[in-house]
């Protein structure tokens, strides 16, 4: 299997000078721009794709409907690539979104609630346990295919921890630019074949990660916001 994640376009919550706390906010108007320049990247490379895939929290969802439209192709929303966070213990979303995080690192206490100021709040390690159950339904799903998923850059740390068997406690910090691609390859092999013997055991192969070729030149142009120029990521 062939997987491309992306991050969603800029969004409101991702300007520096947003102060309104964790809102399931949309993509602004360089948001929009990275939206249709990674569709264009991606009509081109893969190209063919079997699967199109997005978090159902609007900034992803607003991202994959300009993918979907280049690749001509229905997005499936999943809530299991969410922002952390922003669903449940038991992986529902919230009705309402948590507005604030803990004052800690999700890194540094793995296993306490990010949203401590309301009950059933997440942990890190449940938010990598749905990440992790969704990039295993499309091991199953689509072998040999081409899924591209729309997502978040925590969701893309959960995708890494997942993928290189990290323990709780993460020792690197790995960050993903808006619109940016990363491309990972699952490994098909015969159990009797002699793959161990050539290759080594390793199940993935990650080609590409944070690529942003495509949004060359986007961003010299001002964000604006309420009328006024906003310097966002």
């Amino acid at each position: 299997m062939q997987l491309y994640v992306i991050r969603h376009g800029q969004s409101l919550v991702n300007l520096s000078d947003w102060a309104h706390g964790n809102r399931d906010e949309g993509l602004t108007e360089l948001g929009q721009r990275q939206a249709r320049a990674v569709a264009q990247r991606l009509a081109k490379d893969p190209g063919q794709v079997d699967a199109l895939y997005a978090s159902t929290m609007l900034r992803a969802r607003e991202t994959a409907a300009t993918i979907g439209e280049a690749l001509g192709m229905e997005v499936v929303h999943d809530d299991r690539i969410r922002e952390i966070g922003n669903n449940r213990l038991d992986h529902v979303p919230w009705p309402d979104l948590p507005r604030d995080y803990g004052d800690f690192w999700a890194t540094a206490r793995p296993f306490a609630s990010v949203t401590p100021a309301v009950e059933q709040g997440e942990s890190l390690m449940h938010f990598r346990t749905r990440v992790g159950a969704f990039v295993e339904e499309m091991l199953t799903r689509y072998s040999g295919q081409v899924v591209v998923a729309v997502a978040h850059g925590g969701v893309l740390d959960a995708l890494f921890d997942h993928v290189f068997n990290v323990g709780p406690w993460r020792r690197c910090q790995i960050w993903t630019h808006n619109a940016a691609v990363t491309h990972l390859e699952a490994l098909d092999f015969a159990p009797d074949s002699d793959y161990f013997a050539h290759a080594g055991p390793e199940f993935w192969r990650l080609h590409r990660h944070n690529c942003m070729a495509h949004l060359a030149g986007l961003e010299s142009e001002p964000v604006v916001v309420d009328g006024e120029p906003s310097t966002g990521d």
